[in-house]
Order: C-alpha cells, then structure tokens, then sequence
C-alpha cells in the first residue's frame, strides 16, 4: 500500500503518531512534520480545537473530520469525553447533519447504501462496503422516522453512522467490525425530492411486496457474506419496525432499538424509581402519551416485565392504557396498528368516552402512576397533568421521552417544580441538574445508548445466535445497583457519564444470560473474560 494510501486510510492513519522507524518503513519520510506525537499529545491538540467551535453542530462537523481521518485518535478523545461529546456526534446535534446531510455531503464514512430499485446490487454494495473487512455488527436504516424529525430518506444514513460511534465510544466494539448503511426506498418528503442537491431515489416510498422483498433479499444476503453478524434495525416506520423484527427475531441474532431498546432503559428506569418507592411493578398503572413504534414497544417491554412477574397477559393488559392522536385507543378503531391494539380499550367500560380524547381527561379517568410520552409534541405534559398525576400517587413516574429538544413533552425543572419534588423523572435529551428546595435532582436520560452499546457487546462477545427476552430483561435489570438510590434526588437512571461501567455490565449479563440459555457459541466459556477479551481499546499498536 502507498504511503498517501495509509494517510488517507481512517483504520490505519496514526498521523503524526507514525514514529520515525514506521515512517522509514512505510514510505512515509517527508510526508509528516518531524516531531512525533504520541496519541495522549495529539487528544489534547484536538480538543484544543475543538473548544474554537461556537456550536455544536461547528463541534460535529469538526470531530467528523477526525473521524474520516484518524478513527483511532476519535475514538480516544471520544472515551476521555463520552458525555460531553454524546449529544454533539449523536443526538440532539445529529438531527441537524441528517436534515443537511445532502448539503453537507463530503465523504461516505464507510458506510453503504442500498438502492430498493437495484436489488440485484445488494450484494455486490455489501462487500464494496465492507471492503475485505468482518464485519459483526450493522446498523440499518431506512429512514422513514428519524429521532423525532420524520422522513429524511438516503440522509438518514447519518444515524446509521452516529449510532455506530456510540456502541464503539461507550462499549468498545472495535469499529473496523461495523457497518452503517441506509435502504434507501424513497421518501415521502416532498422537499428532499425537490432538492437538486438531495442525493437519494427522488420517488415515494416503495410499500408491500417489492419492499418487503427487498428487505428479506438484504437480510439474507447479509447473513451469508457476515455469518457472525449482529443486526440492529434504526428509525424504521411504525408501518414496519415490528413486522420487520417480529419476521426475524427467531431466526437470527437482531435488534430493534426503537421497540426494544428504549423499552428496555425505560423499564430500567421504572425499576430505579421503584427502588425508591419500594413499590412493585404489578401494583403501577401505565398510561403511554404516543403510540408509535417506541411508545408501543414500551409499553410492551413493560406489560412482558409484569407477566414475568406473575401476572396475566389479561391482568397485565388492564394496566395498561394508550393514547395517541385520536386520544385514548379503544378497540372499535379502524386505524390501529397491530402493535396499538392489544392495548386498546373496551369503549363500553367507560362513562365519558367523548371526553376521553384529551390526555388530562385521560389521567383523570383511568389515574395513572407512570405516563411515558413517546408523542413528539411539544410541551404537552403541562402543570396541570402533573398535578393530577400527583393526585393518583405520592411519586408518580414522569418520563417524557421525546427528542430532539424541541419536541420534548416537559421540561424536567418544570416537572420537578409543579409536583413539588414528587416526580420521579427521566428524560429522553440531557437535561441539567434541577435545585428545588435545597435538593438537587439529578434528571437521569431515558438514553437508549445506556442499552444498546453494551447488548451489542454481549451479544458479539458471547456470539449468541439469538436474543432473547430473557436476555433483554437481564439487560434492563443490570441498569440498577451502580446508583445510591437512597440518596434524595439520585437519579432513576444512571447519568451518561457511568456509560462504560453501564454498559460492561450490562454485556456480562447478556453473555451469562445467552450461555445459560445455550445460546452461546463463542469458544470461550467464561462469559465474563470472552466480553472484556472481545472489548476494542483506541491505543495505536
């Protein structure tokens, strides 16, 4: 390989952190300045930089440079800073980069893009893609719900990008081993089409057969050329996440973090505030505020905890209550999904079902303990839904979830402040510590990186040939025991900054969970040692 070659090439690029004798061998005398940093040295230089940018999304676009030169150096300034940099390379900032993701295009970052109008080249993207890599974990997308921000075609191909940065940033998952890429099928946003610099299909979204069929022809494909792969599934349609999941959840190991692992934190989060309650989990009423992919996916995640726990499908179901555009879901509704219906209600067990459309009429009525908003609008849990969820419990659980910042259901010193410190609270954006009568609450994030950087880790160390619930429910179950819970104002889940103890625990307990399930096919037995062994540091070798 050439000398320009190595430079240009982000796996094995050190920069000035070639020593002199790698320089002489590999062609590269006269092609660097002559002091040789070492990479602690050239982190600080960085950073250093770094702190000229007046924006965040200034700050993205300049890591991102690092990043398509040096994935080494991005990643060791990444785990010095992993919760200062979280919300600038991931969300909220990245919402930004994928709406002028075709404005702003300069380099494709490894990823690949999969057209749904050339089937036959599924296959060949692939391996182009990988480009001679193994590859054990891809994240895919097809764009059609990003983050809070909807529809945004091939650009969407960002969260595929940044959603990888943080299974390596926070669990270590050695980044030559990943793949990001986009299904671009269309998109129905009308002014990405008429974008001239928009660079994806300029169609509709393709629906049905031809869709389906090209997902099953990527699926397979994919597992033949990557036979130790792990598939995760990103911002997918409330039309298809499930279906898509639910079609091959049995048959290989794959994930859904939309359904699954925001589930999962959020159980985590109900189970920290129930640490502080000393309440169970059967005795909470669960009222979901958005019945999308996520708000649906919850719900289920939770109502799955509450039969584990010994309850019925039928008991778990009546805890339950879902509301979403048409207001509370009853069962005589011809637009349910089929992941909304197992939720909706009997419309003849309630008196005042023509009031029932609104979300504080709701609460009045069926009188929740947990109201989780997974709905995208905005400043929708007002004070006065917080004061009548006060009037249902002593600490009722808050959790609005929504992201990016601006479509949040409540901001969490408001929560704090109208429920007089009673609300236990999680966020789905950072949010700043609330003082509140001498009482500082810590808003722990309902952040789905808590999760999944960690699951993605067990599963690849363990090389589980299946998830399962049971290692889902051990993954949310380990989110507890890092926090003091007595402490007053201790948050309901544990604050970014404990995202790599978080997430080695919580692979430990998926790679024990998918031994003892026989599910483990990884040579080392020892699930605890195959994790740590498998797990990537950034150091140059």
């Amino acid at each position: 390989m050439s000398a320009h070659k190595i430079l240009n090439d982000p796996f094995l690029n050190k920069g000035t952190a070639f020593t002199m004798e790698e320089r002489k061998e590999l062609g590269l005398i006269g092609l660097l300045p002559p002091y040789v940093q070492t990479i602690k040295e050239q982190a600080a230089q960085t950073y250093a930089q770094l702190q000229t940018k007046s924006s965040d999304l200034e700050k993205r676009l300049f890591l991102m440079e690092i990043f398509n030169t040096n994935r080494r150096l991005f990643y060791y300034l990444f785990s010095q800073h992993l919760e200062e940099f979280n919300p600038i390379v991931y969300d909220p900032t990245i919402a930004e980069t994928i709406e002028g993701y075709s404005n702003f295009f300069v380099d494709p970052q490894y990823a690949g893009y999969l057209d749904i109008n050339h089937p036959e080249d599924i296959e060949a993207s692939l391996v182009n893609a990988a480009g001679g890599r193994e590859i054990r974990l891809i994240v895919v997308t097809d764009a059609e719900e990003i983050l809070g921000i909807g529809d945004w075609g091939t650009n969407g191909v960002d969260i595929s990008v940044g959603k990888l940065m943080v299974y390596t940033g926070a669990a270590g998952i050695d980044p030559s081993m990943v793949l990001p890429l986009v299904i671009d099928a269309g998109t129905n946003r009308e002014e990405l089409r008429n974008n001239p610099n928009y660079l994806g299909n300029r169609h509709e979204r393709i629906r049905g057969d031809r869709y389906y069929n090209f997902i099953d022809n990527f699926v397979n494909t994919a597992e033949r050329l990557f036979p130790k792969l792990y598939l995760h599934w990103e911002d997918f349609g409330r039309s298809n996440a499930a279906n898509i999941l639910e079609n091959y959840r049995k048959q290989i190991p794959t994930f859904n973090d939309d359904i699954q692992g925001t589930g999962i934190v959020t159980l985590g989060g109900i189970f920290g505030s129930l640490a502080v309650t000393g309440e169970k989990l059967t005795d909470q009423t669960y009222l979901c505020f958005g019945g999308g992919t996520a708000g649906a996916g919850i719900a289920s995640r939770v109502h799955r905890e509450m039969v584990t726990l010994g309850l019925s499908e039928e008991e778990a179901y009546k805890r339950f209550f879902m509301v979403d555009k048409q207001g509370l879901l009853f069962d005589d509704m011809d637009d349910l999904t089929p992941e909304q219906r197992p939720f909706a209600k009997n419309r003849a067990d309630f008196a005042n079902t023509d009031k029932l459309t609104s979300l504080l009429e709701v609460i009045k009525t069926v009188k929740p303990t947990i109201l989780v908003g997974t709905s995208t609008q905005p400043n929708t849990f007002t004070k006065e839904i917080v004061k009548a969820m006060c009037q249902n419990t002593d600490r009722p659980m808050i959790f609005p979830l929504s992201n990016p910042t601006k479509l949040a259901e409540a901001r969490a010193e408001d929560l704090i402040t109208w429920s007089d410190g009673k609300a236990l609270v999680a966020t789905g954006i950072p949010a700043d510590t609330v003082t509140y009568k001498g009482v500082d609450y810590v808003i722990g994030q309902a952040n789905n990186a808590l999760i999944y950087p960690g699951l993605g880790l067990g599963m690849l160390a363990s090389e589980a040939s299946l998830l399962t619930d049971e290692m889902i429910g051990e993954a949310a179950h380990s989110l507890s025991g890092i926090i003091d819970m007595t402490k007053p104002g201790a948050p309901v889940l544990p604050p970014f900054k404990y995202v790599a103890e978080v997430s080695l625990k919580v692979a430990e307990a998926v790679a024990k969970k998918a031994k003892e399930q026989g599910l483990a096919q990884a040579k080392e037995k020892d699930m605890a040692k195959a994790v740590r062994d498998f797990k990537w540091t950034p150091e140059y070798r």
